[in-house]
């Protein structure tokens, strides 16, 4: 079960205009909302899986989060080793390592495209080793609220290390100790997982130039 906050995007969802603002939690309200809907659901027997999700504990999902074999991709949590997820219709995204792409967001432009046996891609992204680094450190603080050190130079090496040097500048130097260093590993603690996602942003070199916010993140 996914279990998040309402998304007031009327910049994004026209017909969001007609509410009015007013009525609409402020983040300490949806906070407390997201605290007593997730107490709820550990009262019902389910175990969360990262941060937005809750499974049974014998679900897929929820060995995968014991076992450190969690992964996220544009649908959520997922147990899935696979690194290629294709979208299927109109807007969809598919990934890949080499990037991303993306199909025609227009219904009936995408159906004549379909129609006429080509691709419905309109637009892609190609990642960079930079940015497959930055993906790697940001899905596993979603997933496992941690990463090694150790890890993360093995695998990426230069870029790693240069990776490993912000990670140490954000856990030394954040008075909310959001993140921590915690032997070769660098873990968001317990009370701080709610805010994963704001911790994860300091990995996303886009987040600050980036157009197209669509939510809050708490």
């Amino acid at each position: 079960m996914a279990l998040f906050g309402y998304a007031h995007v009327p910049w994004f969802k026209k017909h969001q205009t007609m509410i009015d603002e007013a009525w609409l939690p402020n983040s300490v309200e949806r906070f407390a909302q997201s605290q007593i809907a997730a107490g709820l659901m550990l009262k019902a027997g389910y175990q969360p899986v990262g941060f937005d999700h809750f499974a049974r504990s014998g679900d897929a999902l929820a060995v995968a989060a014991r076992t450190g074999t969690l992964h996220r991709n544009f649908q959520g949590y997922t147990e899935d080793r696979c690194e290629t997820l294709i979208g299927l219709g109109p807007s969809s995204i598919s990934q890949f390592r080499q990037g991303y792409a993306q199909n025609m967001p227009a219904t009936a432009e995408y159906g004549r495209m379909v129609e006429q046996g080509g691709l419905a891609a309109v637009r892609g992204i190609e990642l960079s080793e930079d940015d497959r680094v930055r993906g790697w450190i940001i899905e596993r603080l979603m997933c496992d609220f941690a990463f090694s050190a150790i890890d993360l130079v093995e695998r990426f090496g230069e870029i790693g290390q240069k990776l490993l040097l912000q990670a140490s500048s954000v856990a030394l130097r954040d008075p909310a100790r959001l993140l921590e260093l915690n032997g070769d590993s660098f873990v968001v603690p317990v009370e701080n997982r709610p805010f994963v996602r704001n911790i994860a942003a300091r990995f996303d070199k886009y987040f600050e130039t980036g157009k197209a916010k669509h939510s809050v993140a708490v």
